[in-house]
């Protein structure tokens, strides 16, 4: 996060890991379970994800802590708690800090935004306003239970470009943003950037908020990290970007490869982290993540000469 170089290895984690089933048999405590419970068997359930959330970190060697169940809500917060207190300053512990920016909206509401953007920008300020207000509260609530790290998580970009035009986004998001990181930052939080998609047009909007890390470098978008790490490595951590469409559908040997390309890729100097380029989801080859990790093993050391 600092941009130094670690003295050993490459570190590694991801936002989430949605293969609990398939790599042990179980998965963290449903959210309506948790929700209704009271009392002993709520701290019971707040426990088993906690218990979980540790079980992924140790099995798969995570230089930090990822807290994403529960999804919201006391019981995140409780869990952030719980894993602090067993961890001690083992991990950096991740957690989610809100969506404090406008980000993509979805089929439903992007009728409304528009008319929104353009007949009542007030309004949409009004709105920009309560969400950052929002993020920032959620954000220093987690930061207080004991998460360092916190990632603010809004998908700006599809593969082609950002949502909103760099000049729209410049009204009605790069403000906001930064504010919310500045606020962040004060707290004495690190604070990390998740957005895919083809970001390069609104990069330096981005950056301008001053993050310590991004993640994503979403290459399915066109992102190249080689040359992310050339343009602005010197300003910021990059945390990614092995190809989850391969992680799906290529053969271990092939995700070797490419794990191999975003390693040596991104690695000189430091200030990287190895992850895919979203989450390891549902339905990917638990086999692809472990050639994931045997590419690390493998091209991840740092050495004097580095």
């Amino acid at each position: 996060m600092e941009l130094r170089q670690p003295r050993d290895k490459v570190p590694h984690f991801e936002m989430q890991f949605q293969l609990c089933e398939e790599a042990f048999g179980r998965d963290f405590p449903e959210e309506e379970d948790i929700a209704k419970a009271r009392g002993t068997e709520r701290e019971r359930l707040v426990a088993q994800a906690a218990d979980m959330s540790l079980l992924v970190a140790e099995t798969f060697g995570w230089s930090a802590l990822a807290i994403w169940r529960p999804y919201a809500g006391e019981a995140y917060l409780e869990t952030v708690r719980l894993l602090r207190k067993q961890t001690g300053d083992r991990y950096m512990i991740m957690a989610f800090a809100g969506n404090g920016t406008l980000g993509i909206p979805d089929g439903q509401s992007m009728e409304e935004l528009a008319v929104k953007l353009y007949e009542r920008p007030q309004d949409m300020h009004a709105e920009c306003h309560r969400m950052l207000a929002e993020a920032i509260e959620w954000g220093k609530r987690a930061y207080d239970a004991g998460a360092e790290l916190l990632i603010l998580n809004t998908d700006y970009a599809l593969n082609k470009g950002p949502f909103l035009s760099p000049k729209l986004f410049a009204e009605f998001v790069t403000p906001y943003l930064q504010e919310n990181v500045r606020a962040l930052r004060e707290y004495g939080a690190y604070v990390m950037l998740h957005t895919d998609g083809q970001i390069m047009p609104i990069m330096d909007q981005l950056l301008s908020s001053e993050p310590h890390a991004l993640q994503s470098i979403d290459p399915m978008a066109g992102m190249d990290i080689a040359e992310v790490k050339r343009l602005y490595g010197d300003r910021l951590c990059l945390m990614g970007n092995v190809n989850c469409a391969m992680l799906q559908d290529a053969t271990p040997e092939q995700v070797r490869e490419e794990s191999r390309r975003c390693i040596e890729a991104a690695k000189p100097g430091g200030g990287y982290i190895f992850s895919s380029s979203n989450v390891i989801f549902k339905g990917m080859p638990l086999d692809n993540y472990w050639a994931m990790l045997d590419a690390l093993k493998s091209y991840g050391r740092y050495s004097d000469s580095d």
